[in-house]
């Protein structure tokens, strides 16, 4: 059983605020990885953005998350972390990534403004773009997926840890049929 949850998806669906309340519940800690960043760089996302521009950021981005050293944690990254090959691969091996899940058309309705919010579009990308952009990169990282259309914040929080309790009990079952070995850890 991984002791830490890695929440992923979409601007919006309520990682970072569903987060806290998951690791309050659990008894865990709460790490916000853009928090981590403004403080390594003393700036905000914005800025850092606007100076290094979007691949800049990705390059900050996957080496904060990559050096993330958590134990009983819950942790919430920013949406953009799935473009981080090596921050996922650091977050399957460390935790169990928790994909929280809206339709396009809740997170259009919980995003008036985009730009406001700090979602960064390239040139000509549409939200609906970057959504359908995302959604196949969510899904290939998620271990679990909690869909929250039409649910209160309370319902998802219901559902997230009855879904990571679910999960966990299989993956003991998993472990404890006979003549399964525990896999040795690749190098």
């Amino acid at each position: 059983m991984k002791e830490n949850l890695i929440f992923i998806g979409m601007p919006a669906v309520g990682k970072s605020t569903v987060g806290i309340v998951v690791a309050k519940r659990l008894g865990k800690r709460f790490i916000d990885t853009d928090l981590l960043i403004q403080e390594q760089e003393k700036k905000l996302l914005r800025e850092i953005i606007a100076e290094v521009g979007d691949d800049g950021f990705l390059k900050i981005e996957n080496q904060v998350n990559r050096d993330v050293k958590a134990e009983n944690s819950v942790i919430s990254p920013g949406g953009s972390v799935i473009y981080c090959e090596e921050a996922m691969k650091h977050y399957k091996e460390i935790g169990t990534v928790v994909y929280l899940k809206a339709s396009y058309q809740t997170i259009r309705r919980r995003i008036r403004n985009p730009q406001k919010r700090g979602v960064v579009l390239r040139e000509g990308q549409t939200l609906k773009d970057l959504y359908n952009e995302r959604v196949p990169y969510f899904e290939k990282y998620a271990d679990i997926t909690v869909c929250e259309d039409g649910c209160r914040i309370e319902e998802t929080i219901e559902n997230v840890l009855n879904a990571v309790r679910k999960y966990n009990k299989n993956a003991q079952k998993t472990r404890k049929k006979p003549g399964w070995k525990r896999p040795r850890p690749k190098k």
